[in-house]
């Protein structure tokens, strides 16, 4: 079962502290994709701040997303 983005914390240096709707919780490190496509626009840090959870996943208000797939995936545990 695909798991949802339950709660975010927006940390320093274009990280996210992330809980997963299956109990799993880490730090997603977003600075990877900040030089690709419709990422770039996350390398302005008060954008990036405006994240929110929308249908359980990470979205941005120019339609920028992480899956909690690739979040998962990705995340370093903690």
């Amino acid at each position: 079962m695909i798991p949802d983005v339950t709660h975010f914390e927006i940390l320093t240096d274009h990280r996210i502290k992330v809980t997963l709707s299956n109990g799993k919780k880490g730090i997603f490190d977003v600075k990877p994709y900040l030089d690709r496509g419709v990422f770039k626009e996350l390398r302005d840090y008060s954008y990036f701040k405006r994240a929110r959870i929308e249908f359980g996943t990470l979205t941005w208000p120019n339609e920028q997303d992480f899956s909690p797939e690739t979040i998962e995936i990705k995340m370093e545990k903690i």
